[in-house]
């Protein structure tokens, strides 16, 4: 269990950005024997082959089965690499009373309070002017540079402390210095030629998609070390489960009959509707390209396919608060530590089925646990994830299924080192079928 614990770590202090994400997660498969296709190319696809492509901050990566997908159906994996945050605005630099700050915008459904006082850096993608035209590089400081300051207790009513509204617009633009120093340009300008990129002007500095994020790496906790302390677990857990279970997938020897892959999506915590999110054409682009590939089915090839298959959308479930019991379902509470859950919901916020349940029940027997179980209180309302999405958009048979953590959308979550392992183990058992 150690070893894949600090391997998630790993992979969540890798990606402060859903471009670093689909960046780290290219690398290992890239590691595992898998080469990249692009986009723009017609796609020759043989079977056994290993195959990847990045889209922004996604992710499509899959092995090719030995029979056609038309006749043995094909196993899908999707997870998101996006997490809530703040974003920076386009024309960021903020000078006021003496501080610089930089203006951003709360991307997702965040728990704001929880990113005051707390040290942050910025990571993501620039666009740099090129001899050849733009060009752009991801980008991570690695340092803390930010911070969001809370009023001082003394400074505030006591109908304020004792109910805590914060203005996006107004409370959380962070500092980042003092006086009229650097400009953002300059930063980023100075930080990609310390990390190796040949010497540019700020005004070069074109445009950007960068965020905040928690500069505190992810760590171990607890008095035996049994929590992980971490940001981003939703949904990176997910991404390195499948990352995972993908490549134990693809190492077993001989070619499976089915085609297995994996999805990474942008964009699910505001509401997948981009080229890159669940709700675009990159899942459904790419089982097209690969029933093509294979020959088999003519006109009605995809929809055969379609109607072999299944698809696990693997995003985190809500683990029950020891301190708010009450607003979990009874007989529904999932427990860190006590691997995989089945999120069902009759309004489709997830997609699982009764028939699905007892697919996934079954593959959790085989190894070797029980599924725990979510459905939220009639009373509250429910999250969704990809699952839903997809299986409306693809018309594949999806089951919504997740670690349990505390505290999802904090700048900082928590999760049980128990449940790693497991849940890699689930989504290699789902896709060696």
């Amino acid at each position: 269990m150690a070893d894949v614990v600090a391997d998630l770590l790993q992979f969540i202090d890798s990606s402060p950005t859903p471009y670093h994400a689909a960046a780290v997660a290219a690398a290992r498969l890239s590691a595992a024997g898998f080469r990249e296709l692009r986009a723009e190319d017609v796609w020759e696809i043989s079977p056994g082959d290993a195959r990847f492509v990045v889209r922004g901050g996604s992710l499509l990566a899959f092995v090719a089965g030995a029979a056609p997908p038309a006749a043995a159906g094909m196993r899908w994996i999707g997870a998101h690499t996006d997490s809530p945050n703040l974003r920076l605005k386009p024309r960021p630099d903020v000078s006021v009373h003496g501080y610089r700050q930089l203006a951003v915008e709360p991307y997702g459904g965040l728990l704001l309070h929880t990113w005051l006082d707390r040290d942050l850096s910025l990571a993501g993608r620039v666009s740099i002017a090129g001899a050849q035209g733009p060009r752009s590089l991801l980008l991570a400081f690695d340092r803390p540079l930010l911070q969001i300051p809370s009023l001082a207790i003394h400074l505030q009513r006591e109908s304020e402390r004792k109910s805590l509204e914060l203005n996006a617009q107004q409370h959380l633009v962070p500092i980042v210095g003092l006086g009229t120093g650097t400009q953002l340009a300059a930063l980023v300008a100075a930080e990609l030629h310390a990390k190796g990129a040949a010497k540019i002007e700020p005004r070069d500095v074109l445009a950007f998609d960068l965020m905040a994020h928690d500069a505190e790496p992810a760590r171990r906790i607890g008095s035996e070390g049994e929590l992980i302390s971490a940001p981003r677990l939703d949904d990176l857990a997910s991404c390195h489960a499948a990352v995972a279970a993908l490549v134990r997938a693809s190492s077993r020897a001989g070619a499976a009959q089915r085609t297995r892959g994996i999805v990474l999506y942008d964009h699910e915590e505001v509401g997948s509707r981009s080229a890159q999110g669940a709700a675009g054409p990159l899942l459904g682009e790419g089982l097209s390209r690969i029933v093509e590939a294979f020959g088999d089915g003519g006109s009605q090839g995809l929809a055969r396919a379609v109607a072999r298959s299944r698809f696990v959308s693997a995003d985190v479930a809500h683990a029950v608060h020891p301190n708010y019991a009450d607003r979990h379902e009874p007989g529904h509470r999932p427990l860190l530590g006590g691997g995989p859950v089945l999120k069902v919901n009759a309004g489709q916020s997830y997609a699982t089925d009764g028939e699905i349940v007892a697919e996934i029940t079954a593959l959790c027997r085989t190894c070797g646990f029980e599924p725990q179980h979510f459905a939220v209180r009639s009373d509250l309302p429910c999250g969704s994830t990809v699952g839903p999405i997809t299986a409306a958009r693809v018309g594949i048979r999806t089951a919504d299924i997740g670690s349990p953590v505390l505290a999802m959308h904090s700048c900082r979550e928590l999760a049980a080192t128990a449940d790693v392992a497991p849940m890699i183990d689930l989504l290699a058992a789902f896709l060696e079928g």
